[in-house]
């Protein structure tokens, strides 16, 4: 039953969401939207000179699913890598398709979720703030570059 869903702890994550807004000066913008039900994110970083995340910022508007995904994320992803970020996605994709256990690490909260896995509809709004995360960790990262070329 969906009513299972929604747990006490999805839904306090989804009531509670860390780093909430928008940072005035962000490195790199990431947005999604999931197609099917309207489930949006806009994430700001800034990253430090080894390109882990030191501040962000979201602006999630999804069902409780992906705002309990954005909770999580919000309360691990400061000092998180590109390459942890991708692990992250990778695993959710995992758990959420295949049956996999889910993330592990500073993102093993996301675990909570592991019953999206039976409502395929859930899935893209589950994805949209961690997609966006890591889109926002790439153009921060690419825009490091390009200023790097150009020096």
């Amino acid at each position: 039953m969906i009513d299972d869903l929604y747990s006490a702890r999805i839904l306090t994550l989804a009531a509670n969401l860390p780093h909430a807004g928008r940072l005035a000066a962000p490195q790199g913008t990431g947005e999604r939207v999931a197609r099917l039900c309207g489930s949006k994110a806009i994430v700001d970083v800034v990253l430090d000179e080894a390109g882990r995340v030191v501040d962000f910022a979201q602006d999630v508007k999804a069902c409780a699913l992906g705002q309990a995904a954005a909770g999580v994320l919000g309360e691990s992803v400061i000092e998180a890598s590109i390459d942890e970020l991708r692990t992250t996605r990778d695993a959710m994709l995992g758990m959420l398709k295949s049956g996999g256990e889910g993330p592990t690490g500073r993102f093993e909260g996301l675990r909570v979720l592991k019953q999206v896995a039976d409502y395929p509809a859930r899935h893209a709004s589950t994805m949209v703030a961690i997609e966006a995360t890591l889109e926002a960790v790439e153009a921060a990262l690419a825009a490091r570059t390009r200023l790097a070329g150009a020096a």
